[in-house]
């Protein structure tokens, strides 16, 4: 029997994972189709962008994780479940047809965005590493181009920074990248904290909308405190030469601009034939089955998964969730391949938590709110023990003692996201 899993996120590699030791010898193999080549741990690209974990810590490399199972790098380009094939497209040569017994859909999600002009060529999305990484350099960048001209309106558009979207991504994003960019003016002449100017856009009435809504009012007056402009009932209408317009009137030149307004199932789920709904998500049954399609699962952000603790509602598309259902559907597969009978994905929420940087954070488990220090303490015990490996959660410990006795590094590596360009342009000389 041969198992296909696409995708290597959450679902796809804690799922491989599992099934690496509950299958018998010889029982089934395992393929695993991911572009990347690793899992990225969401929450902490915040912290990757802030320089207090260190990039490489908060991925894990599928080859490494996952010994004994097959780790193809490229992506699935078509499915035809009847016949039980994919057609894969490695990162480089000739496309390959796979043969499968048991489809695993675990594509997740992908950046939602909206046609709003300027947005794709002057946005910094935040869903992968090499976006946070991104974020980061841009940040520093844009200190270096204010303190280095006379220009003061090439300078206030500098240090006027935006983000669009008030969930967890954009708030964390925001108040980890303020936090460094006020570590890093220390060592810049010319500018101060209150030179910069940071914006939070949000379509809604509130941010933190997984939080009770006394805590995302708590979030956004603390964010107010540490001279955050929190615009709600806002939307972001043009970004044309990083020119932002935002629906409430406001109209104001920015050099960094994060979108971060959600995500949306990978479209492949929609290109796969099988059935999905109307926000394009696979439509799943509670044994995380594909609905009316045999030997086929879905689990994660691009599944429709019905929540058993609040019926007629499915499950919220979060790293909590992908992780559970991750146990069960590794468990449900076992269980097809030795004919048993499958177990329903139940599991009440927990909480969420969210760091606010500078030792500040929001925590609401089991029903106890937590707000300031022991919020943030929370937050980092909650994410490290479900770092993937005890490997990762060293480094990632480490990474935050070294930050409690030293000041982060701000260095700005803008130039190795084109790591040729020296050379070619010494090409162009010679």
């Amino acid at each position: 029997m041969h198992i296909l899993i696409v995708g290597g996120g959450y679902v796809g590699m804690y799922t491989a994972l599992r099934l690496n030791r509950l299958l018998r010898s010889g029982e089934a193999t395992v393929t695993v189709v991911e572009p990347r080549g690793y899992m990225t741990y969401q929450p902490f690209l915040a912290e990757a962008a802030g320089g207090t974990i260190e990039p490489r810590h908060v991925v894990a490399s599928l080859h490494r994780v996952l010994a004994g199972v097959r780790v193809l790098n490229g992506r699935i380009t078509g499915i035809d479940h009847t016949a039980r094939r994919a057609e894969f497209r490695p990162v480089q040569g000739p496309n390959q047809t796979l043969t499968y017994d048991i489809l695993v859909m675990a594509a997740g999600s992908i950046t939602r965005t909206l046609p709003i002009p300027g947005l794709a060529d002057n946005a910094i999305g935040f869903k992968t590493l090499a976006e946070a990484v991104r974020l980061r350099n841009q940040v520093l960048a844009q200190l270096a181009v204010a303190v280095s001209t006379d220009d003061e309106a090439v300078r206030r558009r500098a240090l006027t920074f935006v983000v669009v979207g008030g969930g967890f991504a954009g708030v964390e994003a925001l108040a980890e990248a303020k936090a460094l960019a006020e570590d890093a003016i220390r060592y810049h002449q010319g500018i101060e904290a209150g030179d910069m100017r940071w914006v939070l856009v949000e379509a809604t009435g509130r941010i933190l909308p997984e939080l009770d809504e006394d805590m995302g009012r708590w979030t956004a007056q603390a964010l107010a405190k540490r001279g955050v402009e929190v615009r709600l009932h806002a939307r972001l209408t043009s970004a044309v030469d990083r020119h932002i317009v935002l629906s409430d009137g406001t109209a104001f030149d920015a050099g960094t601009l994060v979108w971060a307004a959600g995500g949306r199932a990978n479209p492949l789920a929609r290109e796969s034939g099988l059935p999905t709904d109307e926000a394009g998500r696979i439509t799943a049954t509670a044994f995380l089955t594909v609905d009316g399609m045999p030997d086929a699962f879905a689990a994660g952000d691009g599944a429709a998964v019905p929540d058993l603790t609040r019926p007629g509602q499915l499950c919220a598309p979060n790293a909590q969730h992908a992780v559970r259902q991750s146990k069960v559907l590794a468990r449900n597969i076992v269980h097809r391949l030795r004919d048993k009978p499958l177990k329903e994905y139940k599991h009440a929420y927990l909480g969420s938590v969210a760091g606010l940087g500078h030792h500040q954070g929001v925590a609401q488990v089991y029903g106890i709110k937590l707000r300031g220090f022991l919020g943030w303490l929370v937050h980092r015990v909650y994410h490290l023990a479900c770092v993937p490996s005890l490997s990762h959660k060293a480094r990632v410990l480490a990474d935050w003692s070294l930050a409690l006795f030293f000041r982060r590094e701000v260095i700005q590596l803008g130039a190795l996201e084109q790591p040729d360009q020296d050379f070619r342009d010494a090409a162009k000389a010679a």
